[in-house]
């Protein structure tokens, strides 16, 4: 199943998208700039390997739901966001909010 809905940050509304895989999920926010997401975010893929496409983007462990995703703290972070002062340990609507 893939859940998609609006989410409310800071007065800007952002996209969240959940999609229920085998024995897991795949859930994140996005911005029109970046976006946050899971765990299943390969953040060093971002960095190293598409490090051209500048994507800003944040990745939290732990996460079953939007709320999740919007109360835990990053734990790694492109260095695109970086840029945008968005760091580990930032709570991910705080950093989406640094996305808008």
């Amino acid at each position: 199943m893939v859940e998609v809905m609006p989410i409310a940050v800071g007065g800007h509304t952002a996209v969240g998208v959940k999609v229920e895989l085998p024995k897991t999920r795949f859930i994140a926010i996005a911005t029109p700039r970046g976006y946050i997401a899971c765990g299943a975010l390969d953040v060093a893929l971002l960095d190293e390997k598409l490090g051209d496409r500048r994507v800003i983007a944040g990745r939290a462990l732990g996460v079953r739901s939007f709320g999740d995703l919007l109360e835990r703290p990053l734990e790694r972070v492109t260095l695109e966001a970086e840029a945008l002062g968005i760091r580990p340990g930032m709570p991910g609507k705080e950093a989406l909010a640094r996305m808008f």
